[in-house]
């Protein structure tokens, strides 16, 4: 296969039609918050921000005004907040600020939780979202898996056995050796499935906070996690803005994974949580690339699957200690170039039910690979390059063939001829000079021919 970069290639068409929205709430009752942690987060808002009109505080709590409204009342009879003027009719119009009463109210909130931001979702109904944005419910047909693939170079047998993986919704284990694709294979399969579900900024429950959107992971299919408040924007009918649509999340992880990291991770300077990475991944792809090489041992990482891929659901825990469920829903990708039967036992191997080997392109597969990324190159292919390359190279010296050597040989060679002032060509003495310096080749190995073993780029 040719490793591109997966984020500059193009999206599948799927021809999918918009999710379905969590529905705005029209009253407090049907945000599932109790009076008093929304109260607690408005006053915050005023403490952190300044004086607001009621309509900025709705946009920025991600409420409708209409369901802050009588707490903006109740604010103002308990000498919170004091009114400095009003832009227009009702409570929406009026510049609140906080009074000495509002901000020991704000500081004592603040003690409790720093969280200021879009107002959290109750788990439970972050449990219905999920359920029914489920990744399970996704089905992906060979046509499509292939137009998702179609700038790489794999054979039948590939498609054949990753298909029905995705539309498992199950776990994935791809091997095989280095540089012949299993992360660009893992990242791209999270295309592969329908493209936008909703996600909520964050969740609560029992009072404590987690924050669960990250930017690093969730891209907003808008381009932005808010949307600027205009008056078109407040008169549209809408969805429930403490969600956010998304892009299907890809969340990648590798050798820095540490056991602790699947829990909550909490601050204890703002008292919040952190989702753990495969809460982030609801509804999307988790990648744990290069397994087998975390500081924890294989076997403790898949210890810590076993419940959430046999039940659908992971239990985390609060510092208070505290255990509860969250949903587990999203496609489990491990990918390693070790051997799967040196790193666990049959007994795990049968929990990850999908076993994907990428091999090494043959000849042909590696002439295609070579002459498309020349083609992204703009470099002019040639045949030749390959015999070279395989008749002194590949068959002489021993070094095995890989999809990512022909782009990597063709950095090489675009580097040279930047450096000569020139137009890069595939020239019998660029291809040398660039495979020499690639694969670690020593002057006296290859007159002889014999590679030496100091040469880490074998394996």
């Amino acid at each position: 296969m040719t490793p591109v970069d997966v984020a500059e290639t193009a999206q599948p068409d799927l021809s999918e039609t918009a999710p379905e929205a969590p529905p705005s709430p029209l009253t407090l009752e049907e945000t599932g918050l109790p009076e008093s942690q929304v109260l607690d987060l408005l006053l915050k808002a005023l403490h952190e921000l300044g004086a607001q009109r009621g309509d900025q505080l709705a946009h920025f709590v991600a409420l409708p005004f209409s369901v802050i409204d009588d707490l903006l009342l109740t604010m103002q009879q308990r000498h919170f907040v004091e009114v400095l003027g009003t832009e227009g009719h009702g409570r929406a119009g009026y510049m609140l600020s906080l009074t000495e009463e509002g901000r020991r109210r704000a500081r004592a909130a603040l003690d409790g939780s720093r969280y200021v931001g879009p107002a959290p979702v109750p788990l439970e109904q972050f449990r219905e979202w999920v359920e029914r944005q489920s990744i399970r419910q996704t089905s992906v047909s060979r046509a499509n898996l292939i137009g998702a693939f179609e700038d790489l170079v794999f054979p039948d047998e590939v498609f054949d056995a990753l298909g029905p993986a995705v539309n498992s919704g199950s776990s994935i284990f791809l091997h095989g050796a280095p540089g012949n694709g299993k992360t660009a294979i893992a990242e791209r399969l999270g295309r592969l499935t329908s493209n936008t579900i909703y996600l909520p900024h964050a969740l609560t429950l029992d009072g404590q906070v987690i924050v669960l959107l990250d930017p690093v992971y969730h891209h907003p299919a808008d381009g932005t996690f808010r949307e600027k408040m205009t008056d078109d924007f407040l008169k549209a009918k809408s969805w429930d803005r403490r969600f956010v649509l998304i892009q299907r999340p890809v969340v990648f992880v590798g050798g820095e994974l540490t056991l602790d990291q699947l829990d909550l991770r909490y601050d204890p300077y703002s008292k919040v949580y952190q989702a753990p990475f495969q809460l982030k991944a609801s509804g999307g792809i988790l990648i744990i690339d290069d397994f087998g090489r975390q500081r924890a041992k294989p076997a403790e990482l898949l210890n810590r699957w076993i419940v959430p891929l046999e039940k659908s659901f992971d239990n985390l825990t609060f510092h208070s200690g505290l255990k509860f469920p969250v949903p587990f829903d999203c496609l489990l990708v491990f990918a390693t170039n070790l051997n799967p039967r040196d790193l666990v036992d049959e007994a795990f191997l049968r929990r990850i039910q999908f076993k994907v080997e990428i091999k090494s392109p043959t000849r042909e597969g590696f002439a295609e690979i070579l002459e498309m990324n020349c083609g992204e190159h703009g470099i002019e292919y040639s045949p030749d390059a390959v015999d070279l390359l395989f008749k002194e190279f590949y068959d002489q010296m021993g070094f095995p063939p890989r999809g990512c050597h022909p782009r990597d040989i063709l950095h090489q060679i675009e580097a040279l001829a930047s450096f000569r002032e020139e137009s890069p060509k595939l020239t019998p003495e660029a291809i040398r000079q660039a495979a020499r310096s690639y694969f670690l080749v020593m002057e006296e190995e290859y007159v002889s021919g014999v590679p030496s073993i100091r040469s880490g780029s074998r394996s």
